[in-house]
């Protein structure tokens, strides 16, 4: 048993999907994040924003890997990984998520994606998220309830 069972409950599709229509509505009506004066900032931050969620998508990966645990919410898991960046975050990939993508906005300048960010987030935490808490819950027990009195869902620890 895994947390999820079908092949589009996954981070790429609930934040990919509201990008490319955030791409799509902006093509036929574009808004703005900020004046294009300020582009070149833009970018940069996106940029940064993109380098962060590709460094924490790569210390989760590194971190499930250590621990012989799948990062596919279609795979079982057989332990709780708590240590590295799991330590500050319990959804670690999904935060990298939220940045690259957040990041993207910023740096195309396209507030339609940025909208579609949160609706990935909103999206991602009933989809998502819930659904791996209460397995987990259900797997880990005491172990898991431990953890979330600890560490926080998206960032920070308690």
């Amino acid at each position: 048993m895994a947390a999820h069972n079908r092949w589009w409950e996954i981070g790429e599709i609930v934040f990919g999907v509201p990008f490319l229509l955030g791409i799509g509505l902006n093509i036929a009506l574009p808004l703005s994040i900020y004046p294009a004066a300020y582009q070149p900032a833009g970018i940069a931050i996106g940029a940064l924003l993109i380098i962060a969620g590709v460094s924490l998508i790569s210390a989760a990966r590194r971190e499930m890997a250590r621990f012989q645990q799948p990062t596919d919410p279609g795979q079982p898991t057989t332990g709780l990984v708590t240590t590295g960046v799991y330590g500050f975050s319990r959804n670690p990939l999904y935060l990298a998520a939220v940045l690259i993508f957040a990041g993207l906005a910023i740096a195309l300048n396209n507030l339609w994606v940025l909208g579609g960010t949160v609706i990935g987030v909103i999206v991602c935490h009933f989809m998502l998220i819930a659904p791996e808490e209460r397995y987990l819950d259900e797997k880990f027990g005491d172990d898991f309830a431990k953890y979330t009195a600890h560490v926080n869902r998206w960032l920070g620890r308690r």
